[in-house]
């Protein structure tokens, strides 16, 4: 009896693990997840210059905008890497 008979695994594969959680995105989830918690925690009010406007905002909304901007264009960044 061959393996393809037995229903057994082809050849190639991971061991039957599942490839969304390699050890690189589990830093990348844990990391995400520290930066989340580490923003909600700092809720106190701040003032912020925004080039020549000083605006008063939660530090909260500050940090989270600039993590959104720096995901942004690190998701540019690699896209463009991929293109080449």
């Amino acid at each position: 009896m061959t393996t393809s008979e037995k229903g057994g695994s082809k050849a190639g594969k991971s061991g039957g693990r599942n490839p969304a959680f390699t050890p690189a995105r589990i830093a990348v989830l844990t990391l995400a997840v520290l930066g989340l918690i580490f923003i909600f925690q700092n809720t106190q009010e701040t003032e912020i210059r925004l080039l020549i406007p000083l605006v008063t905002m939660p530090l909260w909304a500050a940090l989270l905008g600039t993590a959104v901007i720096g995901a942004l264009c690190g998701a540019y960044a690699a896209s463009r890497r991929r293109r080449k």
